[in-house]
């Protein structure tokens, strides 16, 4: 576990996630803003649980001892569902439980999803395994959102059934060149060979002058997301779902610049600057 995380007040352990929340300027922080101070806690919490278990699976450790530190948090979890948290984060979580109704798989399922990353560097997943790795990078952490954010209906887990994938498939695009500069492709097996790429090292696969084609295609899947996402907002309490369609906007704005870029210099940085940021949180947050 991080410093920052490590055994502190509660009082402490909250100002520490919030400060690191800030600090990565996220879309994330822009739309938990719209929270009560209560559920943007509990969400800050989440997000701190997440960075943990993604730190793990993101350092230069060993396989064998990443999957001892996702482990050692699988325990954690079994902890704070059984009463005994042991950790000052896994207290802090254990209170949100009962108040929210969190789903333990869905916890877990986001430490299977991070496994997914540490054992091996994915390299062109089957779409089917690009689909499960996004339920749980991304969907599972949007299922514990929602019901924060104040709806627990199954409307909302359709918003984070298709959020959560319209905003994972989003980061891989923007993020290829980072991912292939640490050995991994997240880009799916079926549409690199649809479009005659067919050597899926990831430099090679970078340097290719068909891969923007396969980009193109996967991001006509997530905005396929994007637009169900949207429809089952609309079964969803308008005020619960303010920070979702916060991230909605935020991430299709992203969506509509990558593909102007037309992953043509995968070096060059795409982003949406923090002053549209703010402009869509308040178009999107005070509707």
């Amino acid at each position: 576990m991080t410093a920052a995380f490590a055994e502190a007040s509660p009082a402490a352990l909250k100002a520490a996630i919030r400060d690191r929340v800030q600090a990565a300027g996220s879309s994330f922080y822009w739309a938990m803003r719209l929270l009560p101070p209560d559920r943007r806690d509990a969400m800050f919490a989440v997000y701190a649980y997440c960075r943990e278990v993604d730190d793990i699976a993101d350092s230069d450790a060993s396989p064998a001892a990443k999957e001892a530190g996702l482990a050692v948090w699988r325990a954690e979890v079994a902890a704070i569902f059984g009463g005994s948290a042991r950790t000052a984060l896994g207290k802090v979580v254990a209170e949100l439980v009962p108040t929210y109704h969190l789903r333990q798989t869905d916890f877990l399922a986001i430490i299977d999803g991070m496994e997914m990353d540490a054992v091996e560097d994915v390299r062109a997943p089957s779409l089917a395994d690009l689909d499960l790795y996004c339920d749980r990078v991304a969907s599972a952490v949007g299922r514990l959102s929602v019901r924060i954010f104040g709806d627990d209906r199954p409307a909302a887990d359709k918003v984070a059934h298709h959020l959560g994938r319209a905003l994972q498939l989003t980061n891989i695009l923007r993020d290829v060149a980072e991912d292939g500069e640490r050995g991994r492709l997240y880009l799916p097996k079926e549409l690199l060979v649809a479009h005659g790429i067919e050597d899926f090292e990831p430099a090679a696969a970078l340097r290719n002058p068909l891969l923007p084609l396969a980009c193109n295609d996967l991001a006509d899947i997530a905005d396929r997301h994007f637009v169900e996402a949207e429809r089952a907002m609309r079964q969803c309490s308008r005020r619960a779902m303010r920070p979702a369609a916060v991230m909605r906007a935020v991430y299709q704005e992203l969506l509509r610049r990558l593909r102007r870029q037309g992953w043509r210099d995968l070096a060059a940085p795409v982003k949406v600057p923090n002053s549209l940021k703010l402009l869509l949180a308040l178009r999107h947050g005070l509707m």
